[in-house]
């Protein structure tokens, strides 16, 4: 006797449930356009994150390369550190590495000398060279 009673509340509340899920269940058209708008949200961060970023940092690399001209120190993609000879034309320069000339394409060239090394190992080269150039003139 408490058996069937206690099923029939159990019964009674699950259509009370289904009949709310039912009312409160989004349309198709309701749920297609919040689909469209987390599609749209995740594209905007997507671009935000990735795509704008690598824009403006090509931008800066294109405005850097053009701006290289005779006497600036530069490190290539390859780690070499050399100072431009010749700006041969639009895709290739000569670079001067410990003596050796070098002609390299302009887009193997990662970034001036100056922006690669962090400030404390540029005060640092500039205290060596100091150096050699001091002990170079006592040993004369």
């Amino acid at each position: 006797m408490f058996i069937s009673k206690a099923y029939a509340q159990v019964e009674e509340v699950a259509t009370d449930i289904l009949n709310e899920a039912a009312i409160d269940a989004p349309s198709a058209g309701e749920a297609f356009m919040m689909n469209m708008g987390l599609i749209a949200v995740l594209v905007l961060l997507f671009y935000v994150l990735m795509i704008r970023p690598q824009q403006k940092r090509m931008k800066e690399h294109s405005s850097m390369l053009s701006e290289l001209k005779k006497g600036t120190k530069i490190v290539t993609q390859g780690g070499l550190v050399g100072k431009v000879e010749k700006i041969l034309n639009d895709h290739e320069m000569s670079i001067k590495v410990d003596g050796t000339t070098l002609v390299i394409l302009r887009s193997a060239v990662m970034s001036t000398y100056a922006e690669a090394l962090p400030q404390a190992g540029a005060a640092n080269d500039d205290k060596k060279a100091k150096s050699k150039t001091t002990s170079k003139k006592t040993k004369k």
